[in-house]
């Protein structure tokens, strides 16, 4: 392969890891709806709730390194799109992209049929009076 060809390479496969990485997360449709359109009894108590928002988190931040004053609360039922999920309330003041660190964040890990399945942003209502303590495995990660 001439210098020219792997040139052109390297931005192709840039351009095609998100592609990849989407392709084994699957379509939309093959996620659990959080509208109230899947079926379904009460959703079961997520067992491994901290290592599954730790794998979680290594693919929601941009950066996981360098996370301070993490906290998580225990997961607890909440009502989202007139379904009941189990959630669990984080703080935490991510590293910026420049280095620096600005304010804590509070997100929401949400537990579909027991495992960890997507963040919410807006947390502030599902969190709400949640209890939080020290979740150092979150400060602790990296690449």
């Amino acid at each position: 392969m001439g210098r020219l060809a792997k040139r052109a390479a390297k931005p192709a496969l840039i351009l095609a890891l998100p592609l990849a990485l989407a392709a084994c997360f699957g379509s939309g449709g093959d996620r659990p709806a959080l509208d109230g359109g899947q079926a379904g009894g009460p959703q079961p108590f997520p067992d491994n709730f901290r290592s599954d928002t730790l794998a979680l988190m290594r693919a929601y931040l941009n950066n996981p390194v360098g996370v301070r004053d993490a906290s998580m609360s225990e997961p607890v039922l909440r009502e989202i799109g007139g379904r009941q999920f189990y959630i669990a309330c984080l703080h935490f003041t991510p590293r910026e992209s420049d280095g620096s660190y600005k304010a804590m964040r509070e997100r929401a890990a949400v537990f579909v049929n027991g495992r960890a399945d997507r963040v919410v942003d807006r947390a502030g209502e599902l969190c709400a009076g949640a209890v939080y303590a020290p979740f150092p495995e979150l400060e602790k990660m990296t690449r």
